[in-house]
């Protein structure tokens, strides 16, 4: 499997179903007008989408007739089993910036959970419970309009997951204010992260360590 980070929350995911055939998804594209990031066209199979804002659901982006996942609730498609957790992009109960679906995604034997622009500054019971246990977790660092660096280690802690990589945080030509990612970094004791172009991931390569953090370039 093959993971990149497109910027902001957005992500392709690429899984080898079998020699011929693979399976592709987008999380969150981004419109690059309100944004002021690049976005390629990309073709997708799956699309989810974590909130109605113009920097997680331009689907004008995504070539093809992919299935669009925007709502929480379980889909299977492509072999890739898929579960949207409701939950608050603010700490006030969603009375600020409304209701943001977190989903968790299973293929090749691996987990991956992306948190959207979650802003509770932590995760309920019930929400960890449903989450389960994570692999791969896509977490929002950037504060402002999510969760900042503080909130993001706590998190962390609750899911323990084997690899995290940080998103939604400043990048050059960003057209609006979010934190930087190295005081998310700081927290995690994390020095000289030097960003990735991909992460590939293999079931095989998975440990028991504890978490690790991966930083990709968009």
């Amino acid at each position: 499997m093959q993971l990149l980070w497109k910027g902001q929350a957005c992500f392709h995911i690429t899984a080898q179903q079998n020699k011929q055939e693979h399976a592709r998804l987008v999380i969150d594209p981004f419109d690059p007008s309100f944004v002021g990031l690049r976005l390629p066209l990309m073709e997708a199979d799956i699309v989810l989408v974590s909130h109605d804002h113009s920097d997680h659901n331009y689907l004008k982006a995504i070539k093809g007739d992919p299935l669009v996942i925007s709502t929480p609730g379980e889909y299977e498609a492509k072999d890739i089993f898929i579960r949207g957790i409701s939950s608050f992009h603010d700490d006030s109960g969603g009375k600020e910036r409304g209701f943001n679906t977190m989903y968790t995604i299973e293929l090749e034997g691996i987990k991956i959970c992306h948190l959207g622009d979650l802003g509770q500054k932590e995760l309920r019971a019930e929400q960890v419970e449903d989450i389960g246990t994570v692999d791969v977790l896509l977490i929002p660092v950037g504060g402002i309009y999510t969760i900042g660096a503080k909130e993001a280690a706590n998190i962390v802690s609750q899911l323990e997951p084997k690899i995290v990589v940080p998103m939604h945080y400043e990048l050059a030509n960003l057209k609006f204010k979010l934190e930087k990612l190295e005081p998310f970094l700081r927290i995690m004791g994390v020095k000289n992260a030097e960003p990735q172009d991909k992460l590939s991931l293999k079931l095989k390569d998975f440990t028991d360590q504890e978490s690790k953090v991966v930083v990709l370039a968009p």
